[in-house]
């Protein structure tokens, strides 16, 4: 078994940041009027830029798998080129088509020569599943190396246009003309962006990040989906899928906007949290006091204080000092974002050598979780 650092790190945020008043002019009104949860949802998530792949008339700048090469190109030198590349493992929640897969599109783009592909799907841990196909990938000596990505193009998704039939039937029924809250909700959480790792067996340069282990949780197996798209929840808990939807009911019902069961994910998310994590640290030995930097990925600040609670009743609270998040100025970029919040640290100048480093990444869709536990060579 090989050892397996972190060499490089990067990211792309497209275009300027955008401000919480800036919003609407690139998302849009949803008939013609401001969003009544806007300002509420921003006073609780803390965000205050975010960038978006959009212009002001809601057409796209970058792609998915643009965003992710731009990424990803900032890897390579004169010292590591593409024609040196082993693996290429990339995860999204949105990635640009059902098929070829993200990784094939990306690497499409790259243009360099044949490597290994591996596409990670699901919520925000898709992306620490994308880096955990590359640590293992060189952790066995199957490759020398992996590049790594977590990226999002969510801005496409929650353009206004996106739900104005659904609107316009409300009125139509005479009813109360806003769409629900549950997608309402997401359209000022989600942004864009892209993260990617270059994964080495031996460190290199000023700063490497080793990886001493990674561990993933789903509780699936007892509850019901939380955060989806693409399909709709019964009253039973199940999802009806888009492909069993009328065509005009995919428009109609707008079937693939992003939603979420806030209801279950205030019962569950902190909960499910310290409890992965806490039997995480158990199993490889390691306590709060062998952290020197808590990276979460959280997707609103309004649920920060309960995390601390969570974690202290489990006995495994992190004192202030060591929590590293960059929520407020990049957004909540999900699987990207433990990937931005990597690359800010490790590019700060402020690690040492032996500086011990846990990754926290939960994940509603039905409640995942994964961690990696790093250390500063």
């Amino acid at each position: 078994m090989f050892e397996v650092y972190i060499t490089r790190a990067a990211k792309y945020l497209p275009n300027e940041a955008v401000s919480n008043d800036e919003m609407e002019n690139y998302l849009g009104l949803i008939n013609d009027t401001a969003s009544k949860a806007r300002r509420i949802i921003l006073r609780n998530n803390k965000i205050t830029s975010r960038y978006y792949a959009v212009d002001k008339t809601g057409k796209s700048t970058h792609n998915n798998a643009e965003l992710t090469q731009n990424a990803v190109m900032q890897l390579f030198d004169e010292n590591f080129t593409p024609q040196d590349l082993d693996v290429l493992s990339c995860g999204t929640s949105t990635p640009d088509i059902f098929l070829p897969s993200h990784a094939a599109m990306v690497h499409g783009l790259l243009k360099n020569k044949s490597v290994e592909l591996n596409s990670s799907t699901g919520v925000c841990c898709a992306g620490m599943n994308s880096l955990k196909f590359g640590f293992l990938s060189v952790r066995s000596g199957n490759s020398k190396n992996a590049i790594c990505t977590g990226s999002e193009k969510v801005s496409s998704w929650l353009i206004a246009q996106k739900y104005s039939q659904e609107v316009n039937n409300l009125k139509s029924l005479e009813e109360q003309p806003i769409i629900a809250f549950k997608k309402d909700f997401l359209r000022w959480m989600l942004s864009d962006g892209a993260g990617a790792f270059l994964l080495e067996n031996e460190p290199k340069g000023a700063i490497s990040l080793k990886i001493e282990w990674m561990e993933a949780f789903s509780y699936a197996f007892e509850l019901e989906t939380c955060m989806y798209a693409g399909g709709d929840k019964l009253e039973n808990g199940e999802i009806k899928p888009w492909s069993d939807y009328e065509p005009e009911q995919l428009l109609n019902e707008s079937v693939f906007a992003i939603k979420q069961d806030v209801k279950l994910l205030d019962e569950f998310i902190l909960s499910k949290g310290a409890e992965s994590m806490k039997e995480a640290m158990i199993k490889n030995n390691i306590t709060a006091d062998q952290v020197d930097y808590f990276i979460p990925h959280v997707s609103s600040n309004f649920f920060v204080e309960g995390l601390k609670k969570g974690l202290e009743e489990k006995g495994i609270g992190m004192a202030d000092e060591k929590w590293f998040m960059n929520l407020s100025r990049v957004g909540n970029v999900g699987s990207a974002s433990i990937y931005l919040a990597v690359e800010e640290l490790m590019n700060s100048g402020n690690l040492r050598k032996g500086d011990r480093i846990l990754l926290s990444v939960p994940e509603s869709g039905r409640f995942s979780f994964a961690y990696a536990y790093l250390t500063v060579y």
